[in-house]
């Protein structure tokens, strides 16, 4: 689809992390700048306030690879999937979309779980149980075993509630599995992606 920038020559770019879905930002581009993410699959805007364009992370490091580049049913906005070498944000959050109501989406909570038990790994709080399953496989496994035949007995036995409370302990504990083999959920998410094709 052809896109259709504005009188500027501008088209907002609505940037979503490619893994976790996740809103990062909000730019614009203008036909160059297209172009430029289009050759070079890194993502390439136009500041508006600088009146240039602009590779994104050229500076920082912390550059955008681009998955998948989308053009919207009226072709007048895209939407750049993008692997984010490091934050977004100018401030160096994460996202941009940082201040106001911060309830949590639910495509929001498993990436935010990913991140905790990466901070956990790396700082090692003394004490923390996320540490003790990280270090000890066996008990990791142990717990993903424990926690899955109990989701089973809620499901014939017990409420809707106990039945997510005993799926989320699965979770938990298997993305913790997981994250001490050095894995993360998009392991698993490509193989099922995969598998639809």
């Amino acid at each position: 689809m052809e896109i259709a920038y504005d009188e500027q020559g501008l088209v907002p770019v609505v940037v979503q992390d490619w893994a976790t879905g996740e809103v990062l930002t909000l730019a614009y581009a203008n036909a160059e700048a297209v172009e430029r993410t289009r050759d070079t699959g890194e993502l390439h805007l136009w500041s508006r306030s600088r009146d240039e364009l602009w590779h994104k992370g050229g500076t920082s490091g912390n550059t955008q690879a681009v998955r998948a580049l989308r053009v919207d049913c009226d072709g007048d906005a895209l939407l750049a999937l993008v692997e984010p070498a490091g934050p977004a944000c100018h401030t160096g959050q994460r996202t941009c979309f940082f201040t106001g109501d911060m309830t949590l989406a639910p495509h929001e909570v498993l990436p935010g779980l990913e991140r905790t038990l990466a901070q956990r790994a790396l700082e090692r709080p003394v004490g923390s149980y996320v540490v003790q399953l990280l270090d000890d496989p066996a008990l990791a496994g142990d717990k993903v075993r424990e926690e899955a035949e109990e989701v089973v007995r809620a499901v014939h036995e017990e409420s809707d509630e106990r039945v997510d409370e005993e799926a989320a302990d699965v979770l938990f504990h298997l993305m913790a599995l997981l994250h001490g083999r050095g894995h993360a959920l998009a392991g698993p998410e490509g193989v099922l992606r995969d598998r639809r094709r």
